[in-house]
C-alpha cells in the first residue's frame, strides 16, 4: 500500500497570524511544518510549540538571511509568508524560484515595484502563488456572490460599501508595524485589499481608475492632543500613564501576546505595545475612494478606523434593483482599561463583545423586499479561515473532502493580489497628487 506523499512547508514570519497556518498544516495529512523563519528565536520557539501540542515533530529555526539555504537544505514543497506586508517579496520570489508552491498572506505586497518582481517572477518560473484572502470564504460573501452572479438585480451599475473598525480592532494598527507606510502600505492595502478583492470577485470585474481623499484624523499624537486623547507614554508596558488609557495594550496580561512580542523583543526590539496618540504615525485613519471597473460600474468606498461600532455596509445597484447586506461585527465597546488581548475578537478569530446580526436585503424592481436568509458565523473571520485552509491545503478530515471551499470557488492568484492591492496603490497615489489615478499605471501589463 503505498503512503501519501508528505509536502515539506516552511512558514516564514511567526507572528499571531502564523499560528492559522502553523496549527492548520500541522492538523492535516500530506503537510508536515519543516522548517519556521523568523528574526525572533523567541517567536519560533513559541510556533514550535504549538507543533508539539499538535502532536508534530519541531520544525527547524532558521535566520531570515539564510532563507535560501533554508528551501534547498530542508528541502522544501510549500513556503507560506506572514511575515511584515514590505518583506513578502523577499521570500515569495526565491521560493517560486526554488520550485515552491506558496501561500502569502494579504497583500500580496505593498508597492507596484515589489508587485511587477512577484508577477514576473511567477511568469518566468510558471510556479504556483496564491493569496491568503480569507473573506472569499465567509459564507454570506460567497450568498452575495451566488445573487449577482445569477443575476438576482440584473447587471450592477454601482457599488457603495462601508467599513468600520472600530475603537478596539482599528486602534490596534496605530500600535504595531502597519502604522508606517513603508511597512504596510497604509491602510487601503494592508486591510483594505480584503475588500477590494471581494468587489472585484463579486463583480467578476476589474479596477481601471481610482481616486481618493485620505487623512490622519483621530490617531497619532497631533489628533490626540486636539481631541484630549493623548496620554504622554511612548509604550503602555510599565508605563504609568497608561494605566488607566482604555487605547493601551496590556501585553504581560495575556499568555499568547507575552510569548510572541514581549519575550521577544530582546531579539528584535520590535515593540507592540505603542501609544496610537504619538509618533511616528504615517497611514491614514479615515479614507475616501471613488472607484470605476472596466466594464463601467463605480464604488465609493469609505474606511474609517475609530468607529463605536464594528462592521460593513455594501449596497449594489443594478438594472434590475438593490441588493444590501449590513454586517455588525460588534454592536459597541465598553471603556474597558488596559486591553489584555489583541487576539481573539480584537482581530476577528473569535465572536467579538455584543456580536451584532447580519442581514441581507434583495429589493427587486416593482416587488417587495425579499430577506435573504443567512447562516452567520462571527468566528474565525466569519467561518473564512477553516474553510480557506481546507482549499489550500485539503481538509483536516478526509472524510469532509466534499464539503471542502476549493469545490465552491477557487482561491485567489496572483493577478487577484495584485488587482486588489492596485486600487490601495491608486488611491494612495491620488491622496498625494489630486487626481484619478488609473491602475494601468501602477500593474505591468500581461
Amino acid at each position: 500500500m503505498s503512503r501519501t506523499p508528505v509536502l515539506r512547508a516552511a512558514v516564514v514570519g511567526t507572528g499571531h497570524r502564523a499560528q492559522l497556518f502553523t496549527r492548520g498544516l500541522a492538523a492535516r495529512p500530506g503537510h508536515l511544518v519543516a522548517a519556521l523563519c523568523d528574526p525572533s528565536p523567541t517567536r519560533m520557539a513559541f510556533h514550535n510549540r504549538l507543533l508539539a501540542e499538535a502532536g508534530a515533530p519541531a520544525a527547524a529555526v532558521w535566520e531570515p538571511d539564510r532563507f535560501a539555504d533554508l528551501l534547498a537544505k530542508e528541502d522544501i514543497d510549500e513556503v507560506v509568508v506572514t511575515t511584515v506586508d514590505a518583506e513578502h517579496d523577499r521570500y515569495i520570489v526565491p521560493a517560486l524560484r526554488a520550485g515552491c508552491r506558496v501561500v502569502t498572506e494579504k497583500p500580496m505586497t505593498v508597492d507596484a515595484e515589489r508587485c511587477a518582481r512577484i508577477l514576473g517572477t511567477v511568469r518566468e518560473t510558471g510556479n504556483s502563488l496564491t493569496v491568503a484572502f480569507n473573506y472569499r470564504f465567509n459564507p454570506v460573501h460567497e450568498k452575495v456572490r451566488a445573487l449577482l452572479a445569477d443575476g438576482a438585480i440584473g447587471e450592477v451599475l454601482s457599488v457603495h460599501f462601508e467599513w468600520l473598525l472600530d475603537v478596539r480592532h482599528g486602534a490596534d494598527y496605530f500600535r504595531r508595524w502597519h502604522r508606517e507606510k513603508r511597512h504596510s502600505g497604509g491602510l487601503l492595502v494592508h486591510k483594505s485589499s480584503h475588500h477590494f478583492d471581494l468587489v472585484n470577485w463579486w463583480l467578476a470585474d476589474e479596477p481601471a481608475e481610482a481616486f481618493g481623499y485620505g487623512r490622519l484624523g483621530f490617531y497619532g499624537r497631533e489628533a490626540g492632543e486636539r481631541h484630549g486623547l493623548r496620554r504622554d507614554y511612548h509604550r503602555a508596558h510599565g508605563a504609568h500613564r497608561a494605566a488607566d488609557d482604555p487605547f493601551a495594550l496590556d501585553l504581560a496580561a495575556n499568555d499568547t501576546l507575552r510569548a510572541l512580542y514581549l519575550d521577544a523583543e530582546r531579539d528584535d526590539g520590535y515593540l507592540r505595545d505603542r501609544n496610537v496618540f504619538d509618533g511616528p504615525v504615517t497611514i491614514e485613519d479615515d479614507m475616501s475612494v471613488l472607484v470605476r471597473y472596466a466594464r463601467g460600474a463605480t464604488m465609493t468606498y469609505h474606511l474609517t478606523a475609530y468607529a463605536p461600532w464594528e462592521g460593513y455596509r455594501v449596497m449594489f445597484n443594478g438594472s434590475g434593483g438593490r441588493l444590501e447586506l449590513e454586517v455588525e461585527e460588534s454592536r459597541w465597546q465598553p471603556p474597558l482599561t488596559r486591553v489584555a488581548s489583541a487576539a481573539g475578537a480584537l482581530h476577528g478569530d473569535t465572536a467579538a463583545e455584543h456580536t451584532g446580526g447580519a442581514r441581507l436585503t434583495l429589493r427587486p424592481l416593482w416587488q417587495p423586499p425579499v430577506d435573504v436568509p443567512l447562516a452567520v458565523a462571527h468566528e474565525a473571520h466569519g467561518g473564512g479561515d477553516p474553510r480557506m485552509l481546507d482549499a489550500l491545503f485539503g481538509p483536516a478530515d478526509p472524510t469532509r473532502a466534499a464539503d471542502t471551499a476549493a469545490a465552491t470557488h477557487p482561491t485567489a492568484t496572483e493577478r487577484d493580489g495584485a488587482l486588489a492591492l492596485a486600487v490601495g496603490l491608486a488611491a494612495n497615489r491620488s491622496f498625494e497628487t489630486g487626481r484619478p489615478v488609473r491602475t494601468g499605471e501602477l500593474l505591468p501589463e500581461d
